[in-house]
């Protein structure tokens, strides 16, 4: 069968899910890996949830450094805690010793796993971090990363962002070689696949390292980017797809300015690699660039090298996921040269520029459709105004009594700002519409508030696949777009209209500003979430052809 099938599925069939036996069989295979490969998932009680985040710092020059490693990395985490908030973990080293790290990891929020005395503990010129919400194994402390291990050679330590789409045929491998395996975790299984031979041996007894991450790439073409460390030097890894975000800043004395362009004259005192850049500046650190994608590079206190660029088979163009623009990043970071708050105005534009309408004012669900309503305001001409006001301090309901209070539960996260409200025709941008469970409440709060229109659009395309590549999104029959037209949709959660951005649009924003390595260099994003379009082929549990 062949992912044309879904292509070409016109928007009343999807919308009703009225398939081909053909189309039927696809689904359900789609499905039943998801099933595979999401056994010992928490519920997702609305939208998506996020990914992972990796850091990694090393001090230059003479060790022991005069850079605070271990508050680097915890700052740097705290920076990706939009990431991942159910785990993190930091492992350093001092450089002299092979054989043991420094490792303090546990469940819940950066803030209250790094206290005065887990930073204490963390001594050391190199360390890598890493903040989880689960995708492929269960939350509990054990899936906790980075993951360590003790080869015959020295520790080694492994943190990971993203999810393996051939993890079931690499365990066999894994497996097979006498190697057991504590997790269902993906993470632990690269760390575990690290540690074998690569083909060509290792013929002076030495572990071979770079030979052993590229037997790994090979092995595995999708999705992850890794940071790995050893006793004293850090290898920052992206898979040939790039569809996971890396990228590498440079530490400079804390009077040189940040914002001048990249001078290598200028010493620098440590590096860092990290999932996204958000955090650089409040560590000290200038934005260098991305990890291109299938590049290892090798960090040690000599500096940075490229140590191989493994290539993606000929056919096939780089998959950046492209929700990173549209909801997992932060808007200050910075992806292919452009900031991914530009991108969501322009979104926003787009979406103007598509679906205009008539009103009074624009506005967004807070926080990351701020950016795509002020594109849209700049569009259409029609001013921006905040009508919800968000409450940070929402904990979860774990009991909900009632029919009313559940139906209440989600707008509970917000106050409607009626002054700004009332007697007016309300545009509202929100990023994503996943399950539909949480538009619908905001709609009543803001016409409770006295708002007579409340026209809805979104800045990103129906959600209709689920990923496979380290994106927790629900099955297919879960997602809300597969249910409903657009009109059913907005009749349903009582707005008077509701409209998504084209795939065409979405990619057209995405694009419309790269600046890549060269003019030459294809550009490529994955829409798999979208279109059911997968860089690697659909996913297969029972085939090692990935």
């Amino acid at each position: 069968m062949k992912l044309n099938f879904l292509a070409k599925m016109s928007e009343t069939k999807i919308c009703k899910f009225e398939h081909t036996s053909e189309e039927d069989d696809l689904a359900c295979a789609l499905e039943s890996v998801g099933v595979s490969k999401r056994k010992g998932r928490g519920q997702v009680p609305s939208g998506l949830t996020h990914e992972c985040g990796v850091f990694g710092a090393i001090g230059c020059g003479d060790w022991p450094t005069s850079l605070e490693i271990s508050q680097i990395i915890c700052w740097g985490l705290v920076a990706l805690q939009h990431r991942g908030q159910e785990s993190a973990g930091i492992v350093t080293s001092e450089g002299r010793c092979s054989k043991s790290f420094n490792v303090v990891k546990g469940m819940g929020m950066i803030s209250n796993i790094f206290n005065d005395e887990a930073i204490r503990r963390l001594k050391g010129s190199i360390g890598i971090g890493h903040t989880r919400y689960s995708t492929s194994a269960a939350s509990e402390e054990v899936n906790c990363q980075p993951f360590v291990v003790h080869t015959a050679h020295g520790a080694l330590a492994v943190a990971h962002n993203g999810e393996l789409v051939n993890c079931d045929s690499l365990r066999r491998q894994v497996l097979e070689h006498g190697v057991g395996l504590s997790t269902h975790s993906d993470s632990e299984l690269i760390t575990q696949a690290l540690c074998l031979n690569p083909p060509a041996g290792e013929p002076n007894g030495e572990p071979d390292w770079p030979a052993r991450i590229k037997h790994f790439m090979n092995l595995a073409p999708l999705s992850y980017s890794l940071v790995i460390m050893l006793k004293d030097k850090i290898y920052a890894v992206r898979d040939p797809y790039g569809n996971r975000p890396l990228c590498l800043g440079k530490m400079l004395p804390i009077n040189e300015p940040l914002h001048v362009d990249i001078d290598d004259s200028r010493e620098a005192e440590g590096w860092v690699v990290s999932s996204e850049s958000c955090g650089f500046l409040s560590i000290g650190a200038q934005y260098v660039r991305e990890v291109f994608p299938g590049e290892i590079i090798e960090m040690t206190r000599h500096g940075i090298r490229t140590i191989d660029i493994i290539e993606r088979p000929e056919s096939k163009m780089q998959a950046f996921c492209i929700f990173e623009y549209v909801y997992f990043a932060r808007a200050d970071s910075i992806f292919e040269g452009q900031m991914v708050y530009s991108v969501r105005m322009q979104c926003g534009r787009q979406l103007a520029i598509e679906h205009p309408v008539e009103a009074d004012i624009v506005s967004a669900v807070p926080e990351s459709g701020n950016a795509a309503a002020h594109g849209f305001s700049r569009q259409s001409g029609i001013r921006f105004s905040e009508v919800l006001c968000k409450n940070r301090y929402v904990g979860r309901s774990f009991i909900q009594p009632s029919n009313r209070l559940r139906q209440l539960s989600v707008a509970k996260k917000f106050g409607a700002l009626a002054g700004n409200v009332k007697g007016k025709k309300v545009i509202l941008i929100d990023d994503s519409i996943v399950r539909g469970n949480t538009i619908g409440p905001i709609i009543k709060l803001l016409k409770n508030a006295g708002a007579t229109e409340v026209h809805v659009r979104v800045a990103s395309p129906p959600l209709r696949y689920p990923c496979y590549m380290g994106i927790n999104i629900p099955t297919r029959e879960e997602l809300v777009a597969n249910k409903m037209t657009p009109k059913e949709l907005a009749i349903q959660v009582g707005a008077d209209s509701l409209e998504y951005l084209s795939l065409e649009g979405l990619i057209k924003a995405v694009r419309s500003d790269i600046k890549t390595k060269n003019a030459h260099t294809n550009v490529g994003h994955c829409t798999a979430c979208l279109s059911g379009i997968y860089p690697g082929g659909v996913p297969n549990t029972t085939s090692d052809d990935w």
